[in-house]
């Protein structure tokens, strides 16, 4: 079994962060090791919440803690995604450099959740400096979406060829795999939702019905990275890890559309979770 640490929020009610990450990575057989960057009532999303940022130390203390039991060693992966403070951000750097000192084949998945004031995701200062300036030079793998993608390349994407053009450069920056988690308004096919997953070896996009919300559900990008990271280390090739995420994240948005929820229907797709129907196929470009 691969044991995953996954630094992300944690919302009391609906699926955000932690919310959404976890229970998929347990479905597909990870054990989880969840800490929570922030405890707040319910997605900031929603424009109001209550909760607080964990206080600065704990991660590390955390971490040292684990260390006291010899159990980093058996730490497979690291995942992080909404930081709360940018004190965090140096507790994200130790913790995956203290893992590695105890297993040099932990990875390290960087979700790089940035600020967009557009859709009311709010970051603190200094947090997205870390991503551009730190998770680069120490992710194995990173899975922006457009706007963030945009930040750490610091590009201005309006075409899908800019968007490869851009996954491609944090690849030759030393990223081993970016994951493009949405194409947004540079998808070739604008009624549908596209990825890419980009390697040194290989660019594979893939595309699955796009579903239209009153309000669109927040925590899907939380989502796809649990899972694309639970299916790597389950041991599936760069393509068939990107088909089953595809697949899976299809499954929840489906049902999630079909109660008219704002909020991720994970427990009503949880035997597609488990053993999803490979509905989709990527490509080489």
């Amino acid at each position: 079994m691969k044991n995953v640490l996954s630094v992300q929020s944690s919302v009391v009610y609906g699926y955000a962060g932690n919310k959404a990450a976890v229970l998929p990575m347990q479905l597909s057989g990870i054990d989880v090791w969840p800490f929570y960057t922030v405890q707040f009532s319910n997605h900031t999303q929603y424009g109001m919440w209550q909760g607080m940022a964990m206080p600065h130390g704990e991660l590390s203390a955390i971490i040292s803690g684990l260390d006291d039991l010899q159990k980093l060693a058996q730490c497979d992966a690291v995942l992080s995604g909404y930081l709360g403070d940018k004190r965090h951000c140096e507790e994200v750097k130790h913790a995956v450099t203290t893992i590695r000192q105890r297993n040099p084949q932990a990875l390290y998945f960087c979700d790089p959740v940035m600020g967009d004031p557009q859709k009311g995701c709010i970051v603190a200062q200094g947090v997205e400096s870390f991503f551009v300036d730190d998770a680069i030079q120490l992710a194995d793998m990173m899975g922006p979406n457009l706007y963030e993608l945009g930040v750490l390349t610091g590009r201005q994407l309006r075409s899908f060829d800019e968007v490869v053009e851009a996954a491609r450069q944090l690849v030759s920056w030393g990223v081993k795999k970016v994951l493009v988690k949405h194409l947004g308004d540079c998808s070739r096919d604008k009624q549908a939702f596209e990825m890419l997953l980009v390697t040194p070896e290989q660019t594979l996009h893939i595309a699955r019905p796009l579903y239209t919300f009153a309000k669109m559900p927040v925590g899907v990008g939380d989502l796809i990275c649990s899972v694309m990271l639970a299916s790597l280390l389950n041991g599936y090739e760069d393509k068939q890890a990107l088909e089953r995420t595809t697949s899976v994240v299809d499954a929840v948005m489906r049902l999630t559309k079909e109660h008219d929820s704002y909020e991720l229907r994970l427990i009503d797709a949880r035997h597609q979770i488990m053993d999803p129907q490979v509905r989709y196929q990527a490509t080489v470009i």
